[in-house]
């Protein structure tokens, strides 16, 4: 499905709506001759990362995090979307969104391979090794082209264990792919994928559940509730200061409990 321009521009509008009265950071571009001009971080990515509003509630994205622990003036603009992967983000038109609003010193944080898994559907599956790296290409070809960085994060881990109590691995082949790509693009990599099944192998398989969308209703053991959420983007902000994209003056927070309270369900705009 492809969306109009009209549909597109309104999608990137809602994207960056919600986060933008919450999202104080500390990061400066130049903007050659005039006042230092206001970074922004945009996230391309999946259910796991995206805004969620009042009917969704208390299902949480980790991109609604991540404002907690960035500084002002550096600002996130979320567009992660439910259901999407690498393929149908750019199909339907979202990619561009992006690319018409993204400035020189701007980021764009790139997750996908939930949904580019989904064989059964030819809207959304790439193959790890060859599609799937493909269509990442772009993404990074595009913030490149704009003057803007890309990073690559693997996506985060669901909540699976064995018998044993041991934490399993969901996502195939799509994070070593996605490892790979990063090596030989120079894009810098965050290994979410590693550091999350590491966390919830930490936390085990009962105390898990207080981290994922499990209600008396539903045992959601993919998307977070707002610990969850906090806890993956404290761990995406670690790896942006590991990395060196962001600079220890961009960030803050990072050992402070963050208050659930904080986080918040807009209503759905039409």
């Amino acid at each position: 499905m492809s969306l109009t321009r009209r549909q597109v521009a309104a999608a990137a509008l809602i994207a960056a709506a919600p986060v933008a009265a919450a999202s104080p950071a500390h990061a400066t571009a130049p903007s050659y001759g005039g006042p230092p001009r206001t970074r922004t971080l945009y996230i391309a990515g999946d259910s796991t990362a995206a805004q969620k509003y009042a009917d969704a509630a208390p299902e949480t994205g980790w991109g609604m995090a991540l404002p907690f622990f960035l500084h002002e003036p550096l600002k996130v603009s979320n567009h992660a979307v439910n259901g999407r992967s690498s393929k149908s983000f750019i199909d339907e038109g979202r990619l561009d969104a992006i690319f018409a609003a993204i400035r020189p010193g701007d980021f764009l944080l790139i997750q996908f391979g939930h949904n580019d898994a989904k064989r059964d559907d030819p809207t959304r599956y790439t193959e790890p090794w060859t599609t799937y790296q493909d269509h990442l290409r772009r993404y990074i070809a595009g913030a490149r082209a704009r003057g803007a960085r890309p990073v690559l994060a693997t996506s985060v881990e669901r909540r699976r264990f064995d018998a044993n109590g041991n934490a399993r691995p969901s996502h195939g082949e799509y994070p070593a792919a996605m490892r790979a790509l990063a090596e030989a693009e120079g894009v810098a990599l965050l290994d979410i994928q590693a550091l999350s099944i590491a966390l919830w192998q930490e936390l085990g398989v009962e105390e898990t559940k207080k981290y994922f969308n499990w209600t008396e209703t539903e045992q959601d053991n993919t998307h977070f509730n707002p610990p969850g959420a906090i806890a993956v983007a404290r761990l995406v902000v670690r790896e942006l200061l590991r990395t060196r994209v962001l600079a220890p003056r961009d960030v803050r927070r990072l050992d402070d409990d963050i208050p659930e309270s904080w986080i918040t369900w807009p209503r759905a705009t039409a």
